[in-house]
């Protein structure tokens, strides 16, 4: 009797150094993260500006209007003119810079709070999430509750697929009858979105797009190997997702320019909009050519680091690998790089709606810094620099209904602005350093944003994001 009573005591008191643990963890999380909470102290509250002398690139068409004074009042723009208006808010001398929209990045992994600091550095103002999870959630109450500082943020629901294929992070759904109760139960918990996987057969994908419509959940749609790529253009689907997929799935992995002409008027024949995501596949690249860069500057220093050590520590020891027990792996990597920029100016010479997104949060990809990245190569791949900064602005805002009120810099608009020394439209390149980027009509200046991109490098949120983690297997599992 002594030996159990032994026994249940110790196992009471692992438990309850682990639950002092935890809550030690989030503690000491949340004083990391302070700095981006809005209060009156960091002068976040202030969300009123009268911006004197800006050149404005509006993003509705190719132009840019000289010499405009933008009032900003309660976060909305009020009012674009020449003239200036009567005012009782803050002035901020624009000094003959360019005002733009702020960044939209349609594809992107978040997994602490630090990555949204990331985000609004590189002018990114809203992201949508395509990997939900439970914390995802309490994120998106917090900023749309005005508690948190970060950009516009929208979720998918976990990883759906079939049963036959679920995995640690993807959730099998079994039959109809299941997709119902868990779009149902996802809708009620407050996920705007739909993500289904590579591994969703029919009968399952007909549940799941019937169920995303009942609900007003549209679905992205990550293409699923079980079924014929052109049964991804349904009218639940809000996007299809990645380029290399329509190689992979569509072309069966021929880099085919004529079969890839029928998979670009199926496009056009459903005004299906598509999200490329060229830079992780770039980053596969990097792997195999700069095997140390990749790990120090392309992204270690920024990136979530469980995210490192799970995730893209994996990926480089695979495409490691893979070069080196088949030498051609990188050339035929490469080609197909080059098909992808092939595909993408296809795709948007026929009309089809380009969303810029970057899987940013995985395989190196920086929070923030790929949207970058991204827009270079839509550059490369043909496209103008209006072209490709219409895929991070007016595309998705048209897109993506929960974007509707940003994207373009006009009257009624939420205040997601960049302001930036020289014209974007010259050199889109000029993005990476804006001079204030505004969200919600908050003035964040290039001091304040410096600041964020150092309080996330080599930070340590290591075992708050396993906990994370833990929390959403137990919550779809359990």
């Amino acid at each position: 009797m002594k030996y159990i009573k032994y026994f249940f005591r110790t196992i009471a008191g692992l438990i309850l150094i682990l639950l002092l643990t935890c809550i030690i963890a989030f503690v000491v999380d949340s004083y990391q993260t302070r700095y981006l909470n809005i209060t009156d102290e960091n002068l976040l509250t202030e969300n009123s500006y009268l911006i004197k002398d800006v050149n404005v690139i509006p993003m509705t068409k190719d132009t840019v209007v000289l010499h405009q004074n933008v009032l900003i009042r309660d976060g909305k723009i009020e009012s674009i003119s020449g003239d200036i208006p009567e005012i009782d808010v803050t002035v901020i001398e624009g000094k003959g810079k360019f005002l733009s929209p702020g960044l939209i990045d349609a594809h992107v992994h978040v997994w602490d709070k630090q990555e949204f600091g990331l985000y609004l550095a590189n002018g990114v103002t809203a992201v949508r999430n395509a990997w939900g999870m439970p914390f995802h959630l309490r994120f998106k109450k917090d900023t749309n509750h005005d508690k948190l500082l970060a950009p516009l943020f929208i979720t998918t629901t976990p990883k759906l697929t079939g049963s036959q294929n679920a995995e640690f992070d993807q959730l099998g759904v079994k039959n109809a009858k299941h997709a119902e109760e868990l779009l149902h139960h996802f809708h009620e918990q407050g996920y705007d979105l739909v993500k289904t996987y590579a591994g969703v057969p029919e009968d399952i994908f007909d549940a799941i797009l019937r169920e995303s419509e009942k609900n007003d959940m549209p679905v992205v749609a990550h293409p699923s190997f079980e079924v014929p790529y052109e049964y991804h253009f349904k009218q639940a689907i809000q996007s299809i997702e990645h380029t290399e997929d329509i190689v992979q799935n569509a072309l069966q992995y021929k880099l085919d320019s004529l079969a890839l002409q029928k998979v670009v008027q199926d496009y056009v024949d459903a005004k299906m909009a598509h999200t490329p995501t060229l830079t992780i596949y770039q980053n596969i690249i990097d792997i195999i050519e700069n095997e140390e860069l990749i790990k120090t500057t392309k992204g270690g220093e920024y990136m979530n680091p469980t995210l490192m050590s799970l995730g893209s520590v994996n990926d480089y020891n695979r495409w490691t690998s893979e070069q080196y027990y088949n030498p051609e792996t990188l050339a035929n990597i490469k080609k197909q790089h080059r098909f992808h920029l092939y595909i993408v100016k296809q795709l948007h010479d026929s009309g089809v709606k380009l969303l810029c997104g970057t899987d940013a949060g995985i395989v190196f990809n920086q929070p923030g810094f790929a949207i970058h990245e991204e827009l270079g190569y839509f550059i490369e791949a043909g496209l103008s620099p209006y072209e490709a900064l219409k895929t991070a602005t007016v595309n998705p805002s048209t897109e993506i209904k929960l974007f509707n009120e940003s994207g373009t810099v006009e009257k009624g608009k939420i205040a997601n602005l960049i302001l930036t020394d020289s014209n974007p439209l010259d050199n889109i390149s000029i993005l990476k350093n804006p001079k204030a980027v505004f969200i919600k009509g908050r003035y964040l200046e290039a001091d304040r944003l410096n600041e964020f991109k150092e309080k996330a490098k080599n930070r340590k949120t290591g075992l708050v994001t396993l906990l994370r983690f833990a929390e959403s297997l137990i919550e779809n599992y359990m």
